[in-house]
């Protein structure tokens, strides 16, 4: 009986001694099932964000669509928008300077974008908690303008202007930066502007063939100069915007 008892005594002892096990595990379950839900709240945060982002662009895309011609086109892409142009009819051979007859375009594009809900996105108070939401997480909604020249792979010759393709696709670009940003007045932080030469060409030469008529539509085609217009979330550093 006495043994019985001691037994009994020491099972006792033992489920005392681990009861705080029992309790400790319920409580991480509690936690872990805390974090996932607090994590797949922020994820739907986070997506109902992006959808009002790519909203915001659509509407821009729709509105920038009429600019489209035989030469300019208008496309939603991951980058946000895309209007490709083609530099034959932007500039002269070899050169830089944007023709005159293509600011009425380039001023257009800025026209258009310059009243655009989203790069004016401060001014709806259907926005606000957008944006409080955005600012919660330490960021902004950053809008921003790139231009990006092109060239086809025929190296320039020594009496051109310019060193070479990078240098004739930088400085398409940048021209057509500086027409954006006088004809709209959008801030000049909002814009940039890069030249790729013949190196991210449309249509690679190595696929073309050998007739020439082919030859000649690839290389019109690489020639050209893309704006892309894009927002999305940055982060704010410690002295303001980054």
């Amino acid at each position: 009986m006495a043994g019985r008892q001691h037994g009994t005594s020491i099972s006792e002892a033992k489920a005392k001694s681990t009861a705080w096990a029992v309790t400790y595990a319920d409580l991480v379950t509690l936690l872990l099932t805390f974090f996932i839900l607090l994590l797949v709240i922020l994820n739907d945060a986070e997506k109902h964000i992006d959808r009002v982002i790519n909203m915001l662009l659509d509407e821009t895309y729709e509105e920038l669509k009429d600019i489209e011609s035989s030469y300019v086109s208008v496309d939603r892409v991951t980058k946000g928008i895309k209007i490709t142009m083609a530099s034959g009819e932007l500039f002269g051979s070899m050169e830089a300077e944007v023709q005159q007859m293509v600011h009425p375009l380039i001023r257009q594009i800025g026209s258009i974008i310059r009243i655009s809900k989203v790069l004016n996105v401060d001014d709806y108070p259907k926005y606000t908690k957008l944006l409080s939401a955005i600012e919660k997480r330490g960021g902004y909604l950053n809008v921003e303008i790139r231009c990006e020249g092109h060239t086809d792979d025929l190296a320039l010759p020594e009496t051109a202007r310019f060193e070479s393709n990078w240098d004739l696709s930088t400085s398409r670009a940048l021209n057509i930066v500086k027409l954006l940003s006088q004809f709209s007045q959008i801030p000049q932080e909002k814009f940039s502007a890069m030249g790729y030469g013949e190196f991210r060409p449309v249509i690679p030469m190595d696929g073309v063939g050998v007739n020439p008529l082919d030859i000649l539509e690839a290389r019109s085609i690489n020639r050209r100069v893309e704006i892309y217009l894009d927002a999305f979330i940055k982060t704010k550093t410690l002295t303001g915007k980054a």
